[in-house]
């Protein structure tokens, strides 16, 4: 486990990698996301100070994309598609029953750290709706007997 100290030094490599690129804020904040599994609140101000913006700026874009964790992430991530298409085709039924399911609602994760629910809008499968992204890897046509099966798998 990294300590500030490591993580704010990490921080500093990235926001080096970064220096003199114009409008570097989303692409520092997927870097120190994909160095640490997500972006700890801690180091906003730090990034904040490398892109001459205040914190809450930071912070407002940090939030506002969906892609973007305040906290790690379960060693499973199911991102189930919330977009039209998928939500015509039953994803509000499957989305309740994940969520009843796992116990969870959207951006948290079990108490055993196994398994995230996040929502993400449009995987391009709008044929194969609905659809999900399973630890990366795409499923369509879920079904609530499906994802138990997906569930089970990831417990």
């Amino acid at each position: 486990m990294l300590d500030s100290v490591d993580i704010a030094a990490r921080v500093e490599e990235i926001l080096a990698a970064h220096s003199g690129t114009e409008g570097a804020l989303l692409p520092i904040l997927h870097s120190v996301q994909e160095s640490f599994g997500y972006v700890p609140e801690e180091v906003l101000p730090q990034i904040a100070r490398h892109q001459n913006i205040s914190k809450a700026e930071a912070y407002g874009v940090m939030t506002f994309y969906h892609d973007f964790r305040a906290k790690p992430a379960g060693s499973h991530v199911l991102k189930l598609c919330r977009a039209e298409s998928c939500q015509t085709m039953g994803a509000d039924r499957v989305a309740a029953h994940a969520k009843e399911t796992l116990g969870l609602d959207w951006h948290e994760t079990t108490p055993d750290g196994k398994i995230t629910l996040e929502p993400i809008f449009c995987l391009g499968l709008c044929a194969c709706g609905p659809s999900a992204l399973v630890d990366g890897k795409v499923v369509g046509r879920l079904t609530e007997a499906k994802l138990d099966a997906i569930v089970k798998g990831m417990r």
